[in-house]
């Protein structure tokens, strides 16, 4: 084990730590080049690449706004632990930006703990996704040569309280349109794409993702006709990826006459760039090119429904006292 840090604030014997994972994010435009070459795996950005993303940043205010909301997320389900009075602390961690899952690891045992729950901060688990979160655990683990109990929590894709937050959110989205014309709002429902192979392989991302859609579409109350499904944010990659993309689905949902359209995302808790500029720009110029009215309600963020579904899952995970 690491020798622990003598400044540290010191943590009482028998604390959990809880480590809330997310994907991270650039908290400047400078921070780009590093930030996607380790995305990429140290992979060479090409020039037109860094140049595209980098003001896609740009126009979503110079920055990620993942890291504050997840610190945002973290102590409001922290608040929620708490009464519990359970000996417990929190930790974030970042796959792709500090703070590191692995420096997140190190500092817990540094703390001593012995025992620990691990969430990421994504309902659906696939094995590109939520898998690679519980990896950089190991690693961190080896990197630093000690031990930790952990308890990872996989999916919470049909927890009720992130299924109704959502369905608040087409309800929402659908009361922006004058009531007559309320029957007319269709509903896209999304995700990030990941490749095709992980069908392929078992993987069960895309069906976790349907479950979801069918329950908020239940719970909204929409007609089988009055909604869809649709991925988005697809990889730089040449292999093919799950589709179809929002902008290629509001192409053909115009064809069918659709003019009002609602887009909630499902796979996403927080504002990102997957949010702020695929769906609030990238998405809504197709839409407009296509004579189609777009709303996107906002994302959970810290609605209390869904930081109370994070502490009942995390609260369900302690090891007994």
């Amino acid at each position: 084990m690491t020798t622990p840090d003598p400044t540290q604030t010191p943590v009482a014997p028998g604390t959990i730590g809880v480590l809330f994972m997310a994907y991270g994010g650039p908290e400047s435009l400078e921070d780009m080049p590093g930030y996607l070459s380790d995305i990429r795996a140290g992979r060479v950005t090409p020039a037109s690449v860094l140049d595209e993303i980098t003001n896609n940043y740009r126009l979503i205010g110079g920055k990620s706004p993942l890291p504050e909301f997840t610190r945002a997320q973290v102590d409001a389900t922290m608040a929620q632990l708490q009464k519990l009075g359970r000996p417990l602390k929190a930790y974030i961690g970042m796959r792709h930006w500090s703070p590191w899952i692995e420096d997140a690891v190190r500092d817990m045992l540094d703390d001593g703990i012995q025992q620990a729950v691990a969430i990421v901060l994504a309902p659906h688990y696939s094995s590109m996704s939520v898998a690679k979160y519980q990896k950089k655990i190991k690693a961190g683990l080896e990197m630093n040569h000690g031990h930790i109990d952990f308890v990872f929590i996989d999916d919470y894709h049909t927890e009720p309280g992130y299924i109704t937050a959502l369905a608040d959110r087409v309800r929402q989205g659908i009361q922006e349109f004058p009531e007559g014309e309320r029957d007319d709002v269709h509903v896209v429902l999304s995700a990030h794409s990941l490749p095709v192979r992980i069908k392929r392989e078992g993987d069960p991302y895309a069906d976790q993702l349907m479950e979801s859609a069918q329950l908020v579409a239940k719970q909204a109350g929409l007609r089988d006709d009055q909604w869809s499904w649709s991925f988005q944010s697809a990889g730089r990659s040449p292999e093919p990826w799950l589709g179809p993309q929002l902008d290629e689905h509001l192409t053909d949902l115009a064809g069918k006459g659709v003019k009002k359209v609602v887009s909630v995302p499902v796979g996403f808790v927080s504002d990102h760039v997957e949010i702020l500029f695929d769906i609030d720009i990238a998405a809504q110029e197709v839409a407009k090119e296509l004579g189609m009215t777009l709303v996107r309600p906002p994302a959970l963020n810290t609605d209390p429904l869904f930081i109370g579904t994070l502490a009942s899952v995390i609260g369900r995970a302690l090891p007994e006292a």
